[in-house]
């Protein structure tokens, strides 16, 4: 970060703070620990892990969700309004200014949520920062109880904010950690039968936060989210509703960490102040998944690879439809996504599935997905292809 990010306005970190299992982890190594030992030892690894960002790039905002592992009782476990979050918002709002500090805390604090003006010279533009978690499809809460009534306050709130920012003439980012839509890959996989009426494999319990967002494409200029660990695109336009203004850019942002066995990598963005738009990326990646011995270099640039001016709703709109289109995978601009999908290039993740993996690059829901996937899948069986490819 400090020689390939060396200037930025601020940093985002869109969610999993702490690792996978990170339980069984601290079971291991402290056999003995006394109840609230975990909780602690969460609260200090957000926090050293969020102030080494801040180490790296000092005086420079970095701005944080929690993902489905930041929590201080298990994987996809959180409650509202708990003591957890309130500790946990002293580390992840100190960046927001005084002047929204004591709200942004207070948002925090009931469900890991906040909002902040994001500083110069960015004019008149927003984060808003969620927590999804309790709109995941596996979320409980750390007694283990389903309970969907955090997932429907934290959309009441997200429309209250977006509301306000429209209202006051603001453009505004959206990150959170669980993208919306269909796991299309995971989907592949298991064969789970889609166009027998089996569901593909949703990332969210519900249809609510695409929903929620589609209406404010005057007021969003980007959608950010982690949870894949690849680096992935969307466009939101849940299906059943009327096409908004402008459709909703979204970028999924690969993974610093190395655990489904891709190398850590930064994305480092070009952003117009004026409007918010993001116009270019670049992903830093390292040469090795250990961070032994490793340089980081460029894997790709955005607009080079793909030959836009911007990573905006027309240009995503153009992109996929050319790779939609091209349900063989030969073009370059489908050759680039699939080697860059997965950074260090393990590019057979993504081949085998790649007219499957398009349908899920614009299809939200459940329907509109198994409407396009079964399509495909029927068009492929005609032709004598391979059923998957």
């Amino acid at each position: 970060m400090k020689t390939n990010a060396a200037g930025s306005k601020f940093v985002t970190v869109s969610g999993d703070l702490i690792s996978h299992a990170f339980t069984c982890k601290f079971a291991k190594v402290f056999p003995n620990a006394k109840p609230g030992d975990y909780r602690a030892f969460v609260e200090k690894t957000i926090e050293f892990v969020v102030n080494s960002l801040r180490h790296a790039l000092p005086g420079i905002p970095v701005y944080a969700s929690m993902g489905n592992n930041d929590s201080d009782c298990g994987d996809y476990e959180l409650d509202a309004n708990s003591g957890f979050l309130n500790d946990t918002s002293k580390v992840l709002t100190a960046d927001v200014p005084a002047a929204e500090s004591k709200q942004a805390r207070k948002d925090f604090a009931i469900g890991g949520n906040f909002s902040v003006t994001l500083p110069a010279p960015f004019a008149h533009t927003r984060l808003i920062v969620l927590d999804d978690v309790f709109m995941a499809t596996k979320y409980h809460t750390c007694q283990g109880k389903d309970d969907p009534s955090e997932a429907r306050r934290q959309i009441a709130w997200l429309r209250t904010e977006l509301d306000r920012a429209r209202q006051a003439k603001q453009k505004v980012w959206v990150m959170t950690h669980i993208p919306p839509g269909v796991d299309a890959l995971s989907t592949a996989k298991k064969e789970m039968g889609i166009c027998a009426g089996k569901d593909p494999t949703m990332f969210l319990s519900s249809d609510d936060l695409p929903n929620a967002l589609a209406p404010y494409g005057d007021v969003i200029s980007l959608a950010v989210f982690g949870h894949t660990h690849m680096d992935e695109i969307r466009l939101l336009i849940p299906a059943g509703m009327p096409a908004p203004d402008q459709a909703l850019p979204v970028k999924l942002v690969s993974s610093i960490s190395p655990i489904d066995g891709n190398n850590p990598s930064i994305t480092v963005a070009q952003v117009d102040p004026r409007t918010g738009i993001l116009v270019d990326y670049r992903v830093i990646a390292a040469s090795n998944r250990t961070g032994i011995g490793a340089t980081w270099a460029q894997e790709y640039d955005y607009a080079q690879t793909y030959n836009e001016p911007a990573f905006s709703d027309t240009a995503l709109a153009t992109l996929i439809g050319e790779f939609r289109a091209d349900t063989g995978a030969r073009s370059p601009a489908s050759q680039a996504y699939i080697r860059n999908y997965f950074v260090g290039d393990r590019s057979s993740e993504l081949v085998p599935f790649w007219p499957l993996a398009t349908c899920g690059l614009i299809n939200m829901s459940a329907e509109s997905f198994r409407a396009c996937a079964c399509g495909r899948l029927n068009a492929a069986v005609q032709r004598g292809d391979n059923p998957v490819r």
